[in-house]
């Protein structure tokens, strides 16, 4: 046998979810989640979607889906495959009515899917916001009004009080995805003021996690999306430290320790 053929075989990186797989339940007319937790994701780390059809971003367009049996349909498909955890991709539809009902939501994606860890994008964004230690907020959307509100009423019930916020009244899911990263920097640079101790930036199909560094380099406080706080929630109930560095400080909490500091 000469050396050649000895030498053991090199294989190049498959996206083999070998430390944690995320299973999504996503927007069928969306594109923006799947992508941003690809591009956050560190090698081992993969998301598998299943998809539910959203007929407009307006509350009564997000009750149509979150009613329909697809819901269910879509929450065990992922549970038949082995993934770690199971995450609902739908900021506005769990945070649609209230924290109870964000409650009720994983409650019943964990019956209809036993066995994974279960979050949604509303539950995460909480935790996400305790890790960085957020008080009062500001937040910008895509949202048409009403479901803005709703996302207002969601944070301060939960005892982040909104101090200044701005939305661009969007009701078309495809058309969410076709504003420019440069314009959401834009937005939540307008919407920043100094009694904000964070920014949250909502919706799933908004590109956001791009410009979440640069935001909190010219801001000097956290900045959280949905995303980039679903994604980290989702690894931290896997217990898993699969994130690439980048992303805010969220995954490392530089930002927060920094305010910290400064009020010493």
């Amino acid at each position: 046998m000469d050396a050649n053929s000895a030498r053991q075989p090199v294989f190049r990186y498959d996206g083999n979810g070998t430390r944690a797989r995320i299973g999504l339940i996503f927007m069928a007319s969306s594109i923006v989640m799947e992508s941003e937790m690809w591009a956050m994701a560190a090698p081992g780390v993969a998301v598998h979607t299943t998809r539910i059809k959203l007929p407009k971003v307006t509350v009564e367009g997000i009750e149509e889906m979150m009613n329909a049996p697809e819901l269910r349909q879509a929450a065990e498909l992922l549970g038949s495959a082995p993934i770690d955890v199971l995450c609902f991709g739908g900021t506005s539809a769990s945070f649609l009515h209230g924290t109870a009902y964000d409650h009720g939501l994983i409650e019943k994606l964990k019956s209809w899917a036993p066995g994974p860890k279960v979050t949604t994008a509303s539950t995460a964004t909480l935790a996400a916001l305790a890790k960085v230690k957020a008080g009062p907020v500001a937040l910008a959307t895509p949202y048409v009004d009403g479901v803005h509100a709703r996302a207002i009423r969601f944070l301060e019930e939960n005892g982040h009080k909104v101090v200044s916020h701005s939305n661009l009244g969007i009701d078309s899911d495809q058309a969410l995805a076709e504003v420019p990263i440069s314009k959401v920097y834009d937005l939540v640079r307008a919407v920043d003021t100094p009694e904000a101790s964070a920014i949250f930036i909502s919706c799933t199909n908004f590109w956001s996690v791009g410009a979440i560094d640069a935001l909190e380099q010219a801001l000097g406080k956290p900045v959280v999306s949905a995303v980039q706080a679903s994604f980290w929630h989702c690894l931290e109930i896997a217990d898993v430290n699969g994130a690439k560095p980048g992303y805010g400080c969220l995954f490392d909490g530089r930002v927060a320790a920094d305010r910290d500091e400064g009020r010493t």
